[in-house]
């Protein structure tokens, strides 16, 4: 699989991020890294969690088999599960989601991901609802040394702040030049 090159001036952006987020992890404090790492490990607990959930939450039909970049792929449809009742606050926004699959014939990785969300549903508590039209888009390649990592995101979020103020997000970040640890 070769990988896509990326203009200059993207690489020269990407380097000038990647040393500026290292200069700031240098120069913050013990008590700023723990609170950094304990967010980080909230989140991947939040996500791993969420992923546990995707079997239950959702059902998937097969309606494809298309070539996507360089993968023949399986295209899965992911609808909501009727009866579905998330564990905890954080699974909570599966119940009103559908989204689409491409998973690689050869390796069974996912290649990439697309969800939106199709009906309002409430997060944290009652501080925000998460609004129809939602989308995140997710993609994943072989990098060297063998793992798939993630290759871009794409979010286009909608959502009520105290069920009264409007907020809008969006990113679009991508993810590339992979290197193997060298140990």
């Amino acid at each position: 699989m070769s990988f896509t090159l990326h203009p200059p001036d993207q690489a020269a952006e990407e380097n000038k991020k990647q040393e500026q987020a290292a200069s700031q992890r240098r120069a913050e404090s013990a008590d700023a890294r723990r609170q950094r790492i304990a967010k980080y490990e909230r989140d991947r607990s939040r996500d791993h969690e969420m992923m546990s959930q995707l079997t239950k939450a959702f059902e998937f039909r097969l309606i494809g088999k298309p070539k996507l970049r360089n993968f023949n792929t399986w295209l899965l449809k992911a609808t909501p599960r009727a009866g579905y009742e998330p564990p905890n606050m954080s699974t909570q926004v599966l119940k009103g989601m559908q989204g689409q699959l491409w998973i690689d014939q050869k390796t069974g990785q996912w290649v990439k991901v697309t969800a939106e969300v199709i009906r309002p549903v409430s997060i944290e508590g009652f501080l925000a609802q998460v609004q129809p039209g939602t989308r995140f888009e997710i993609e994943k390649s072989p990098v060297p040394g063998g793992t798939w990592q993630f290759t871009r995101f794409l979010m286009n979020s909608h959502a009520k702040v105290l069920f009264m103020v409007d907020h809008a997000s969006q990113a679009d970040e991508t993810y590339f030049d992979y290197q193997p640890v060298k140990k």
